[in-house]
Formats: structure tokens, C-alpha cells, sequence
């Protein structure tokens, strides 16, 4: 086990987590989509998420790209059901005119009902949202500075109607909705031409009592 992956276990244990797991698509194979995800997308478009290999890569030698245009292309983390838990990532927005946002998906029903927070590097923002039907709606937003081709880290947690996101290690936004509260899938998220790099992503299950 790299020591990263032994960091993060042991950072989520210590939160109350029942369970954790982390992934930095260094197994992978590149140049197709990871093994054990769902590389797909919500609503029209040709998402395209492939694991390529990047010498600048958060936990060199792999990341999972981006690099379509869909209306919101989304990677899901198959097998995993978490109603309250964590979800972590870092990423890198590379390029995009539409946009150039990297994003975390929580409590996914399906492609069209899930939960998402992302940060913006042309707006300069970090906003969540629920997507119910396929219409993605936000309840909260902060603006902050979200610097194209760096790498950042976007983590949410989340237990029952609440929900905490933390930007760079910074709490940015602490929110409530109720629209969705059964266990779901987890994973990552872009919008529009956003081409946006992903690496070393975890999640971890939190007992509430």
C-alpha cells in the first residue's frame, strides 16, 4: 500500500469512517476508461474518460481525463453505496472555452439523480447542487479563486440533509437539502468542454448514531 493511500485510511478512521478506500488510477490501464467505474454522462454530448499517463500528475504516473464535451460527463465509482460519508479528489482543469470546472458526485441514483459540488477556474467559484431528473439546480455557492492548470483538492461530507464542502484544505460552504437521502454511487463530474485531470480520489462510509 503507497504511503497516500495509508494517509487518507488512516485521516478517515480517525473521522469516525467504517470503511474507506482510495484510488490514484496508477493500476490502470491507460488509454481506456479505469476498471471497476462507469465512464458515462448526463444528458446529450460524448463524454470521453480515459486514464493517460501525466509526469505532473498528482501521484505520478496516472490520472483520469476528461477530454469530451457532453452536457455533464460523469465517472462513477462502481459498487460503491455510501448515504453518509466523505467523498475527496484532486484535480486540474487543462482547458476548456464553455467551461472549466472539476467536480465530486455523492448519493448517485442513476445518471440523472445525484448530488454534485464543483469548482469553476473560469468563474472562480465553488457551487453544489442536486441533479433530479437530469436538471441540475444549486442551493449554495462561494466565490473563491480556482486557479486553472493547478492541481487542487475538492472534498464534501455528508450526513443525512447536511453537508460540508471543503476547498484546498479551506471550508467553503455548509449547506442543507433534503432531495435526496438514499445511499448512492460516488464519483467525479465536469460540465460542458471542460477538459479536466482527476487523481487520487477516496471516499470512506461515517456511521451516524
Amino acid at each position: 500500500m503507497k504511503l497516500s493511500r495509508l494517509i487518507v485510511l488512516l485521516i478517515a478512521l480517525a473521522a469516525g469512517a467504517t470503511f474507506a478506500s482510495a484510488e490514484n488510477f496508477d493500476a490502470a490501464i491507460p488509454g481506456q476508461p479505469p476498471a471497476g467505474w462507469t465512464a458515462t454522462q448526463t444528458g446529450s454530448g460524448t463524454a470521453h474518460w480515459t486514464v493517460e499517463k501525466d509526469p505532473d500528475a498528482s501521484s505520478p504516473p496516472n490520472v483520469l481525463k476528461q477530454s469530451g464535451a457532453a452536457t455533464y460527463p460523469i465517472c462513477l465509482k462502481d459498487g460503491a453505496a455510501l448515504k453518509h460519508g466523505f467523498v475527496e479528489v484532486k484535480f486540474k482543469s487543462v482547458a476548456g472555452r464553455e467551461d472549466q470546472a472539476g467536480g465530486v458526485i455523492w448519493r448517485c441514483q442513476d445518471t440523472n439523480n445525484y448530488y454534485v459540488a464543483r469548482a469553476n477556474a473560469l468563474e472562480d467559484n465553488v457551487t453544489i447542487y442536486h441533479t433530479i431528473d437530469g436538471r441540475r439546480i444549486s442551493f449554495k455557492s462561494t466565490d473563491t479563486k480556482v486557479t486553472p492548470a493547478v492541481w487542487h483538492t475538492l472534498r464534501v461530507e455528508f450526513s443525512g440533509t447536511q453537508f460540508t464542502v471543503i476547498f484546498d484544505g479551506h471550508k467553503v460552504i455548509e449547506a442543507n437539502d433534503g432531495s435526496i437521502t438514499a445511499a448512492g454511487k460516488v464519483g467525479v463530474w465536469t460540465k460542458a468542454d471542460s477538459v479536466t485531470l482527476f487523481d487520487d480520489f477516496s471516499f470512506g462510509e461515517k456511521a451516524t448514531h
